[in-house]
């Protein structure tokens, strides 16, 4: 101490405090020759960064709230009852969307505020639909839709189409959409090969407001995601399962145990689901279940008999390719007589569908109204015929592709129904050929307002003239496809229509002429809405001239490929009518540049032009009529 005391070497000293002048130490004098140095009480605050390592501690002390765990945003997230606030948040960053779409709504806690409007302090009613389709169906597009429909109005309806072939919709998705939307009421998955039962369990756990399920090439979906639903829904009323290769009798059963509000079912190309499933549904359902449509199924007689019997509230029956149930279960369907209440019936492609059948089937539905047949080969005359005098409630027949029914069942039958049928539909019926003469003593089906008879290769002139005897009121004409029939075969029935056509198809008959619609204008012009001539060849600008005259209701007219020229469409700008809407003239080479001003002047009412392959119109021209009929979409 008395050295350091007397110590005079100012250098040395020096030296010292000034390597601790960093830490600020006060030097005090107590004499005229002595200092001490007294070291600081408490280290200074640094006011930047170090130069060493500077960027590391900046880094350090900059606050974010990325370095929250997902908990801690779940818990910050449940805060946000405002949906803005919700959908704002979730733009941030996809790990702040999913994390907000982890969140049910039940667990958002609502704080009503003097801003927030009483609409959006509402529950979710599920108002709003929503559809992704193809690259779009994602798991996180589902996220986003979650989140953003959940304060606005609800999600009630879902429908996810294809799924995008990288990042396509997965289980997780789904499972966001049952937290998200408790609202939901229809869900339609098609072809989401990634979404399996677990997805399903989500729904069936959160949305038991559903009421519409739709299952389209599901294979990951079996019988224990089905029951899930079932189960956990009972306010299911439509159910539609397609080609879910794991969906068997058990998923059925499920639906027919737990479901007592079903009033819908359609399955095809299920080939797990047999009578077991189909029985027990029918059954367990019948009081309520009005439609029902099975494809394609391996079902026998069996579960044909007990729709016969237990389908006493069935209103709408579509069987297709069914090709274990034969003419027995067909005609036991019919006896059962418990389809009274049956009134729309669809066949496609079964083979047990003969007059035997058929006839039955007439017997035991007293109020049919529609019936439609397709591919039923082994329906001649005879059924159709005895099944039409069965039907006595009829109001509409189709028959497509049935080649063992003839012009002679057709006239017999149209006879059988004079007093409801309103509407015959014939399409590519190859039995049907001319008749050499005419059959004596039919009534009139005075009731019938639609005729179409399409692609029947062997109606001729004969028949047509015979069938215009019988359809004295009709109102709806459509005979495209039958190249055979002439101006003599179709004049008599235009003539003999006396309530007055609105509605004409004569598209691809060649051997039409002129005096076909000579005829239609001078005897239904003022009823004549539609007329379509596509590709009727012999049909010139004398046609369009008597139109223009006559018709003042038409407002639909095709003629495509006919032979009409500047001057028909000239004259057809100076008719008398007004209500032109849809006008057809492709492929007509003759029309050009010349018709621009009639088309400019039909172009007031005008809604759709059709001006494809007119070759003699110059692109030019078409551009400058597509600027002025800024409101007519135009095809060129």
């Amino acid at each position: 101490m008395p050295a350091l005391v007397n110590y005079r070497g100012d250098d040395d000293f020096n030296s010292i405090r000034s390597s601790c002048s960093g830490d600020s130490g006060l030097v005090f004098s107590i004499g005229s020759h002595a200092e001490v140095y007294c070291p600081p009480r408490k280290r200074s605050r640094i006011a930047g960064p170090c130069t060493l390592g500077a960027t590391l501690l900046a880094d350090d002390k900059t606050p974010s709230i990325d370095t929250l765990p997902d908990e801690c945003l779940f818990e910050i997230f449940t805060h946000l009852s405002n949906g803005r606030e919700r959908s704002t948040s979730a733009c941030v960053s996809k790990r702040w969307l999913s994390v907000l779409s982890s969140v049910r709504c039940s667990e958002f806690h609502r704080i009503k505020t003097p801003q927030e409007s009483d609409i959006e302090m509402e529950s979710c009613d599920g108002y709003l639909t929503r559809c992704v389709e193809g690259k779009k169906a994602t798991d996180i597009r589902l996220a986003a839709i979650a989140v953003g429909t959940s304060s606005r109005g609800g999600l009630g309806k879902l429908s996810i189409r294809g799924s995008n072939s990288s990042r396509g919709v997965t289980n997780h998705g789904l499972s966001v959409i049952a937290r998200g939307c408790p609202s939901l009421r229809a869900l339609s998955l098609w072809n989401v090969p990634s979404v399996g039962d677990e997805g399903l369990f989500e729904i069936a756990r959160e949305c038991h407001s559903l009421e519409k399920l739709d299952l389209c090439q599901c294979p990951l979906i079996t019988n224990k995601g089905l029951s899930a639903i079932a189960e956990n829904c009972p306010n299911l009323t439509s159910i539609t399962i397609e080609s879910c290769i794991n969906i068997g009798n058990e998923g059925i059963q499920s639906v027919a145990k737990f479901c007592p509000k079903l009033n819908s079912i359609a399955i095809k190309d299920c080939p797990f689901i047999g009578d077991k499933g189909i029985a027990s549904l029918l059954s367990s359902t019948s009081d309520v279940l009005n439609k029902v449509k099975l494809q394609n199924l391996n079902i026998t007689d069996y579960s044909v008999a007990v729709i016969g019997h237990y389908g006493k509230s069935v209103t709408n029956l579509i069987l297709s390719g069914l090709q274990n149930v034969s003419q027995k279960g067909f005609w036991v369907m019919g006896q059962a007589k418990g389809l009274k209440m049956l009134s729309s019936l669809t066949i496609t492609s079964c083979k047990g569908i003969t007059d035997l059948s058929i006839e039955s089937l007439g017997k035991g539905c007293p109020n049919l109204k529609h019936v439609c047949l397709r591919k039923c080969y082994f329906v001649s005359d005879k059924g159709l015929v005895a099944f039409a005098k069965g039907v006595t409630s009829l109001e509409s027949l189709q028959l497509e592709e049935c080649n063992r029914i003839t012009q002679i069942g057709i006239l017999n039958a149209l006879s059988s129904c004079v007093s409801k049928l309103k509407s015959v539909s014939l399409v590519k019926c190859l039995g049907i050929k001319d008749l050499a003469m005419e059959i004596p003593s039919l009534s009139p089906c005075e009731s019938l307002r639609s005729l179409s008879i399409k692609n029947c290769p062997g109606f001729g002139s004969t028949s047509l003239a015979m069938v215009g005897k019988l359809c004295p009121n009709l109102h709806h004409l459509d005979l495209s496809g039958l190249c055979g029939i002439t101006d003599g075969g179709l004049l008599p029935l235009l003539e003999s229509c006396q309530t007055g056509l609105a509605r004409v198809n004569l598209s691809h008959c060649s051997n039409l002429t002129d005096e076909v619609v000579f005829a239609l204008a001078r005897r239904h012009g003022g009823t004549l809405e539609l007329l379509h001539l596509e590709n009727c060849q012999r049909i010139t600008d004398e046609s369009l001239t008597a139109l223009a005259d006559s018709c003042p209701l038409l407002n639909d007219l095709d003629l495509a490929r006919c032979t009409i020229t500047d001057a028909g469409v000239d004259a057809l700008s100076r008719g008398v009518h007004t209500n032109l809407q849809i006008l057809s003239l492709s492929g007509c080479s003759m029309v050009s540049n010349e018709s621009m001003h009639a088309l400019e002047k039909m172009g007031r009412t005008l809604l759709g032009l059709n001006i494809q392959h007119c070759n003699s119109i110059s692109s030019g021209k078409i551009e400058i009529l597509t600027e002025n009929l800024w409101r007519c979409d135009i095809l060129s």
